[in-house]
């Protein structure tokens, strides 16, 4: 203590406080403190110091709405408005509304009285509430100042003190059923009693600030979760899927929601958050938008944009900043962001308004939000797609398709195996050698930890010892070594470990299903990357994130497993009665309307017209009105499904006579001409293709590509290693992607030697100039998909279920 002092009192406090009123010291001070002293318990509190320009912003566009809608002529600085910051940190909200209101009074006071007002706000009716220690000290300090430099100090008396309370906001909002709790210290009590006077008796008018985005330990989360039980139903949009009504934001919404809606009479006031932009489009707040809609008169959404976990880009190319980057750094936030102001009793009646607010730089898109605080466009949100609050393209017939679970009732789930590197692998012979040992009692558990540190690596779902004693006692299934689809145009080995976790999530119900002549094509109700994903057409048992998403997986056939066999073969078409009645209509077959759907999915036309939809759900299919109409668009989505599969030679392509304007695609070449030497080194991936990441993710590298001039357009050769290459690789090739991989790239990523541990194949080398005449093939297909997507569309069958 003697040594803080010393240091302390070497500072200049005159002008230390005089830099403090400038540039918010106080915050600045907090998150890097914190950041330095334990990072972890700063990411699980969600301390992130938010810029002053969104606090700005947030309080000009409420002061806006309380004069302009609420009719409210002084706006924050009327008496009748009570303001309150639910997750007030240190302060920032708080000292920026209070600044807004000094300003309005000394415009209509002067100097001599508007300071004893705002005095009188900072201890009637702003209020910030607070859980954290640390931070509510900040607060009281920070607004403490605030007030001395207007000439109007906190005197010494505990009632004469500022609205910060130290008090989770979440809960105490209904009067106890039983007595008070008595806590430790009556200090607390007193603490909890007085957030407790405003929660039950001040007419809170405005609800504004930042609310933290993730859960943390102190919170009696279990007491909360019904708070966002309102959002879990729908009336008319589709049901909530997934678990993001969980996020502790939304509780904070849900809170803001009851008190200026439900415990308001009458029902008036205005909720402003800066949040995670999730909600505004995901599946699981279908429930929240669609009560939103119903219970608030006008919405107005700033959306921020920067998602730096799905690598969101601005217009202009450049990458998408988090706002609250500053100085160009970003801090730990990684979703997007967006500003909601949500309105209870205005008099123009209901009404979302949009806008994106997507420079790149954080500080450029600060600024243009404080030089324009207006200039929304309305939105009509589709209740069919779960009411997005985003701008949504659909074309004019696409709702009335059916869904396609409409038409393919079964779909699965992939594999997940949570341990790559023992249970998978791109060498069969590997693999095999690997789970012999595995399954070797003479091998002691420390000598296989050598062999493959994954399989001897406990997790909280893995106990990696007591696994191996129980399979040990079984032994090895040479039988379940089978194919399976780890990425697009990526087909390895699997051992389908069939009990306890060594395989995580083994899908024993999808694994039977996975027989000689069924084959699957991949699709999700949300791609997380925003683009619809192209469905990947597989014969093979398929890996959960095959194609980037979570992915659902729907067969072209299904057998019963344990009991009598289904016809012809033992297998049933893998259709709706709503589908055969069609089928039976247009006489066609099941497999008709099953490659039919690949080649509509794959058509771009279809994409660019229903996007914004796709986004939202499951696709939905045009179905054509004829035989002759099915069958033709059948035979693209067979020449689709041909091309995907990489298990399936293709003529003119793979094999034969390959077609003349394939042949020059990634040709294998040598610098300076010349044969390759495998010998040499020279079928060796080392061009930087791909690393070892974190947990042994692989993650891709730069690489070597050189662009040149061929036959009047630009062309890519793509290098191995220093020596060899493949010759005239089209950029639209190269960047080819399905879900979220650039297939090619991906592949080359994991083939680095270093990463593989050996050369390639002279049949993997050739595989890969396959793989890229393969899509060079699907890209020449597209403007006939397109003219069949069209002539469909153009004359669908009415869809009856």
């Amino acid at each position: 203590m003697n040594w803080a002092a010393a240091v302390l009192n070497r500072v200049d406090r005159t002008t230390f406080f005089a830099s403090f009123e400038e540039s918010h010291a106080v915050q600045y001070f907090y998150e890097p403190f914190l950041e330095a002293f334990d990072p972890e318990l700063r990411k699980q509190l969600g301390v992130w110091y938010t810029p002053a320009e969104i606090a700005q912003y947030q309080v000009a566009r409420v002061d806006t709405v309380l004069r302009e809608e609420l009719k409210i002529a002084d706006g924050l600085a009327d008496k009748r408005v009570y303001v309150l910051d639910p997750c007030c940190g240190t302060g920032t909200y708080l000292i920026e509304v209070l600044r807004r209101i000094a300003a309005k009074l000394k415009d209509d006071l002067g100097d001599a009285l508007f300071a004893s007002e705002v005095k009188k706000a900072a201890t009637e009716r702003v209020f910030g509430f607070e859980i954290l220690p640390a931070p509510f000290v900040v607060a009281h300090l920070q607004l403490g100042l605030l007030l001395q430099n207007l000439g109007v100090p906190l005197g010494n008396k505990k009632t004469d003190r500022v609205g910060v309370y130290l008090t989770n906001a979440l809960n105490g909002w209904e009067p106890p059923k039983g007595p008070k709790q008595h806590l430790l210290f009556k200090e607390f009590e007193d603490e909890r009693d007085a957030a407790d006077h405003v929660k039950g008796q001040d007419r809170i008018l405005v609800i504004l600030g930042n609310p933290p985005y993730n859960g943390f330990a102190g919170v009696a989360v279990a007491e909360e979760r019904e708070l966002s039980d309102a959002y879990r139903t729908t009336k008319h949009a589709p049901a909530p899927q997934g678990q993001g009504l969980n996020d502790l934001y939304v509780r904070f919404f849900r809170m803001a929601e009851r008190r200026i809606v439900e415990m308001n009479k009458p029902s008036q006031g205005v909720v402003c958050f800066i949040s995670n932009y999730s909600w505004l489009d995901g599946l699981s707040f279908t429930g929240m938008r669609e009560r939103f809609l119903d219970v608030f008169d006008s919405i107005w959404i700033d959306n921020l944009h920067g998602d730096r976990i799905v690598s969101e880009y601005a217009p202009d190319g450049r990458t998408s900043e988090t706002v609250f980057a500053v100085g160009g750094k970003s801090p730990g936030i990684k979703v997007g962001t967006a500003i909601s102001l949500l309105l209870k009793g205005s008099q123009g009646g209901p009404r979302l308004l949009y806008r994106d607010m997507d420079q790149a730089r954080a500080d450029e898109r600060r600024a243009a939000l404080l030089d324009n605080l207006g200039e929304y466009r309305p939105l009509r949100p589709v209740v069919e797609i779960g009411l997005p609050f985003k701008p949504r393209s659909i074309g004019k017939a696409y709702l009335s398709w059916p869904l396609l679970p409409d038409l393919f009732p079964v779909s699965f789930p992939g594999v997940k195996t949570s341990r790559d590197g023992v249970v998978v692998d791109i060498d069969r012979e590997r693999l095999v050698d690997r789970m012999k040992q595995y399954f070797d009692p003479k091998v002691s558990h420390d000598q296989m930890r050598r062999v493959s540190p994954d399989a001897m690596t406990s997790t909280k779902r893995f106990r990696a010892e007591a696994v191996r004693t129980q399979l040990l006692e079984r032994g090895y299934l040479p039988e379940n070594v089978v194919r399976y689809c780890y990425r697009p145009f990526d087909v390895r080995w699997l051992y389908w470990e069939p009990e306890t976790k060594l395989l995580d999530e083994k899908r024993s119900d999808y694994f039977a299903q996975v027989f000689e002549g069924n084959v699957w094509f991949t699709c999700t109700t949300r791609a997380r990357k925003q683009d619809f994903y192209l469905p990947l057409l597989t014969s093979a048992l398929a890996d959960l994130n095959v194609i980037e998403a979570n992915v659902q997986l729907f067969p072209l056939h299904r057998k019963a497993v344990g009991g009598a066999l289904l016809e012809p073969a033992g297998r049933t078409p893998n259709i709706t009665g709503g589908t055969a009645d069609y089928l039976a209509s247009v006489g066609a077959c099941a497999e008709d309307v099953f490659y039919h759907t690949l080649a509509i999915l794959h058509a771009p036309a279809y994409r660019a017209e229903n996007g914004g939809a796709l986004r939202q759900d499951w696709p939905r299919v045009p179905l054509p009105d004829s035989q002759n109409a099915l069958v033709e668009s059948a035979a693209l989505g067979r020449q689709v499904a041909a091309l995907l599969d990489t298990e399936t030679p293709v003529p003119g392509v793979t094999i034969g006579g390959i077609r003349p304007e394939l042949k020059p695609v990634a040709v294998v070449a040598r610098v300076g001409g010349g044969s390759l030497n495998a010998a040499a080194g020279e079928f060796e991936i080392s061009a930087g293709w791909g690393h070892s990441g974190q947990n042994g993710v692989t993650m891709p590298g730069k690489g070597k590509i050189v662009e040149r001039q061929a036959a009047g357009a630009v062309t890519r050769d793509v290098y191995l290693n220093e020596v060899a290459y493949w010759q005239n690789v089209p950029p639209p090739v190269w960047e080819y992607t399905i879900g979220g991989y650039q297939v090619l790239k991906k592949w080359l990523s994991y083939r680095e030697k270093r990463l593989l541990g050996r050369a390639l194949s002279t049949k993997e080398v050739v595989g890969f100039t396959e793989a890229a005449r393969r899509i060079a093939a699907l890209l020449l297909l597209q403007p006939a998909l397109d003219a069949n997507y069209k002539a469909v569309a153009g004359a669908a069958r009415e869809w009856t279920p």
